[in-house]
C-alpha cells in the first residue's frame, strides 16, 4: 500500500487505551462486545482508525480527552489480587487506593502472596511501553527462601533455566544471608513470566515464602509503607522516558488527601492513624536509620510521608525501621535510601541483620 493511502488517525483501541479506558487488549475486548461506537455506528472490529473529529463513546459515555501521562509508585501488600475484579470476591489492590484518583492501571502484575512496588498508570500506551521487555529495565526482588541453595544451584538461575517447557532469561541473583532455616536472596530479572522466581527456585528443590519487589527500572519503592501511594514528579518521568521538564506533584495518603505532613503542619485527621499518631510516629521514625527524613532530598517522589493501611500483621517491610513479626522472625529487610526515579536501578535493599 502507497504510504499517500495510510488512513489517518489512531487505531481505536489506541485511542480509547491513551485515554485511559482500558489497556489496548482490554480495548479490543470491549469494541469485540459491542460496547463501542464512532460517529453514532455500533463497531465490532479494532481495525478502525480516527481522528479527532471523529464522535467516540463507551458504554454510552462520549469519550474524555486524553490527560497527560502519570505514573504512580505503589506498595502492594501481600493478599491482595492485581487485578480489577476477582471472580473469587478477593480484595484488588485497586479496593486499597485512594478514591479520587483517576482510573489507573497496573504496569504487569503481582501476584497474591508477593508484595512491594506495583508501578500504575492512567496511560495505557506507557502501560504496554514499561512491561515490553524491550525496554530492558531490570526489575529487583528480595526473595526468602525456606532451605539453603549452592552457589552452583544458584548458577544455573544465572545461565538461564528451563522449567517444564518454559525458558527463563538469566538471571542477576546474589545470595545475602543464611538465617536458620530461611536464606535471603536478591534476584535481578529483565523479563518477569508469571510466577518467574517461585517456579524457578521450585526447580532448585526450595520453597519462596516470601517475595518483594524492590525496583522497577529506575525506579525504586525507598520508604513507601505497604498500602502507600506516591506519584512520580512529570519531570522525573519525562526524563526517565527521555522527554522534558513539568510541574511537581504531590503524594497522596491513602485515604485520597493531599496537604502538609501530617501532624506537623496540620490539615491531616485527628483519628487513629491520623495527624496525632502520625507526628507521634514521624518523630520516633526520624531517629531510625533510613526513614523519612531523607525523602524529601530524593528526586523523583514528593519526599512527603504519610500514614499506610498494610493488610494483616507479622513479618512486614519496613524500609529502615523493620518491625520483627509476633513470631520474632527480625530477617526482613532493610533499604539502603534508594533514588525513587533516578537514573539508575543498581540500588536495593542491603542483607537483613539481626
Amino acid at each position: 500500500m502507497d504510504k499517500n493511502d495510510t488512513p489517518e488517525g489512531d487505531r481505536i483501541a489506541k485511542v480509547l487505551s491513551r485515554a485511559g479506558v482500558a489497556s489496548r487488549r482490554e480495548a479490543e475486548r470491549m469494541i469485540e462486545d459491542g460496547r463501542v461506537k464512532v460517529n453514532g455506528e455500533r463497531i465490532f472490529s479494532p481495525a478502525l482508525n480516527v481522528t479527532a473529529t471523529d464522535r467516540i463513546t463507551v458504554d454510552g459515555a462520549p469519550l474524555a480527552a486524553p490527560e497527560p501521562a502519570r505514573l504512580w509508585l505503589y506498595h502492594k501488600p501481600a493478599g491482595l489480587v492485581t487485578s480489577a475484579s476477582d471472580e473469587k470476591g478477593r480484595k484488588t489492590v485497586f479496593d486499597d487506593l485512594p478514591e479520587d484518583m483517576p482510573r489507573v492501571m497496573s504496569v504487569g502484575r503481582l501476584d497474591l502472596n508477593s508484595e512491594g512496588l506495583l508501578l500504575l498508570t492512567n496511560d495505557g500506551e506507557l502501560k504496554r511501553r514499561l512491561e515490553l521487555p524491550s525496554t530492558g529495565w531490570l526489575r529487583r526482588y528480595r526473595v526468602r527462601i525456606n532451605g539453603s541453595v549452592s552457589e552452583e544451584k544458584l548458577d544455573r538461575l544465572r545461565k538461564g533455566i528451563s522449567v517444564e517447557g518454559v525458558d527463563y532469561q538469566p538471571m542477576q541473583v546474589t545470595f545475602d544471608r543464611q538465617q536458620g532455616a530461611n536464606a535471603w536472596l536478591t534476584i535481578g530479572l529483565r523479563e518477569g513470566k508469571n510466577r518467574e522466581i517461585r517456579r524457578a527456585m521450585a526447580a532448585l528443590d526450595v520453597t519462596v515464602n516470601r517475595l518483594i519487589r524492590i525496583s522497577y527500572g529506575p525506579f525504586q519503592i525507598g520508604n513507601l509503607e505497604p498500602g502507600e501511594v506516591e506519584e512520580i514528579r512529570p519531570k522525573v518521568l519525562r526524563e526517565q522516558l527521555g522527554e522534558s521538564d513539568g510541574p511537581k506533584v504531590q503524594r497522596r495518603r491513602p485515604d485520597g488527601s493531599t496537604g502538609a505532613k501530617p501532624g506537623l503542619r496540620g490539615g491531616g485527621p485527628k483519628g487513629p492513624g491520623g495527624a496525632r499518631k502520625q507526628a507521634s510516629e514521624a518523630k520516633r521514625s526520624g531517629s531510625a536509620k533510613g526513614t523519612a527524613p531523607d525523602a524529601a532530598k530524593r528526586p523523583g517522589g514528593t519526599g512527603r510521608v504519610f500514614g499506610a493501611k498494610a493488610s494483616g500483621g507479622g513479618d512486614r517491610l519496613g524500609p529502615g525501621n523493620q518491625r520483627p513479626s509476633p513470631k520474632g522472625d527480625r530477617s526482613g529487610p532493610k533499604t539502603d535510601r534508594p533514588t525513587r526515579g533516578g537514573p539508575g536501578d543498581n540500588r536495593g535493599i542491603k542483607p537483613p541483620k539481626r
